[in-house]
């Protein structure tokens, strides 16, 4: 339990660290001083030594939908993307709506001995947006937070009874931003494309006016509101308000909306249809700008794993979403790359800033703190391939893409995995 990383590159935005140097490790915990003798040497020459990654957003399917992932599975995928904690989403069958499902995850995770596992359960019983989960004894049993993701909660007072609660508890509420009846069954952005194609279009309006609604109830009640996957312009303006007048709003991105358009889905590819869905390019150009100025918080894959069978039907058929875990670390490193984010923001918004919006332990290298890190080689060369991954399925427009950069392996407690 003696461990020495020796001459990385030391990143930990929670302390303003971006400096050559040694990390010692002791009893699974940072320490500032060499452990002594019998200490596991580890070259970290050329490597980013970071604070473990968080991915705040994870679909990991189990109950209900083994044949697309497990935790077992999902973990292993973390693991091999750099994340150290993963935060699954309740949309499963049935919801993780109660004590029982949310601490089977943590303890499901605890036995596989890697990667970690804070549950999101739902907002309400079934995910069906009328009554409210007990909240104060999933938050007990291990819940960081509560959504309703995959569908938004539409009705304003069981929302805003939701963040009354979940403020008393001091955990926030991560809302799926769309009015249902708004986007109206679209399944691609509302515009040029979707209109090449002569498919129904999901319009920016339906996430912005949800965002919108939303911040009013965080003002009324002092609630503390996450915006997940955040995909447009307005959205964006939005949240930047609001926090410019002191509201406790945060928001992620995901790698796709950072990287991807519609213009993407003229070659029909159902890989790319995800829900909220790729705008154009200006958006995509908003969410690089507001993940640099930190309007934006945090990066979290939303990994959604479907089985080729899921994206048949075409467009209106095929299911939403895309695998994120292992591909997360080398589509934000193309940034870093392309001047278009710095080293110490990516790796504040994928570990550092998830701590601390869902108070989690973890996003330090300070002494004293859990030993979860993260070692990066930012200059690997390697194609995206997904037939290696660990994941159980390979629904990304990202295969065959050639980057530079991943995550090389991950200590959690202080253990190497």
């Amino acid at each position: 339990m003696k461990t020495h990383i020796k001459g990385g590159r030391i990143i930990d935005p929670s302390r303003g660290m971006d400096e050559p140097g040694d990390l010692y490790i002791h009893e699974g915990k940072f320490v500032d001083r060499h452990p002594g003798e019998g200490s596991t040497i580890v070259d970290a020459e050329g490597l980013w030594v970071v604070p473990g990654l968080i991915d705040a957003h994870v679909h990991l399917r189990e109950p209900g939908g083994e044949h697309k992932e497990t935790v077992e599975t999902g973990l292993a995928a973390a693991a091999a993307g750099g994340f150290t904690a993963v935060l699954p989403m309740p949309n499963t069958i049935p919801a993780n709506d109660n004590v029982k499902l949310t601490r089977w995850l943590v303890d499901r995770a605890r036995d596989l001995g890697g990667t970690r596992i804070f549950p999101v359960p739902a907002i309400t019983m079934g995910r069906k947006g009328r009554d409210l989960v007990p909240m104060a004894d999933l938050v007990e049993a291990g819940a960081v937070a509560f959504s309703d993701d995959g569908s938004g909660l539409a009705d304003d007072s069981v929302m805003e009874r939701a963040l009354v609660t979940a403020a008393g508890l001091a955990v926030p509420i991560s809302q799926h931003s769309e009015f249902s009846d708004l986007s109206a069954g679209g399944v691609v952005h509302d515009g040029t494309v979707s209109r090449f194609l002569g498919l129904p279009g999901w319009p920016a309006e339906a996430e912005e006016r949800m965002v919108e609604r939303d911040i009013a109830l965080a003002k009324k009640t002092g609630g503390r509101l996450h915006v997940s996957h955040i995909s447009t312009i307005g959205a964006i303006d939005l949240v930047r308000r609001a926090r410019a007048s002191g509201l406790p709003v945060t928001a992620e991105v995901t790698p796709h909306h950072l990287h991807l358009t519609d213009e993407l889905l003229r070659d029909g590819s159902t890989d790319a249809k995800v829900n909220p869905p790729l705008r154009p390019a200006r958006h995509m150009e908003a969410c690089r700008a507001a993940l640099a100025d930190g309007t934006i918080d945090i990066v979290a894959t939303d990994h959604a794993p479907h089985t080729a069978k899921d994206k048949e039907g075409g467009f209106i058929g095929a299911a939403f979403g895309m695998i994120g875990l292992e591909i997360a670390v080398p589509m934000l490193l193309l940034l870093v790359q392309e001047g278009a984010l710095t080293a110490e923001r990516m790796i504040a918004a994928m570990s550092t800033k998830p701590a601390e919006i869902f108070g989690l332990p973890g996003g330090t290298l300070r002494p004293g703190a859990p030993a979860d890190l993260t070692l990066i080689d930012p200059d690997l060369p390697h194609e995206i391939d997904p037939s290696r991954f660990f994941t159980k399925c390979a629904n990304t427009p990202f295969a065959g893409w050639k980057v530079s950069g991943r995550a090389v392996s991950i200590y959690v407690g202080g253990h190497r995995h």
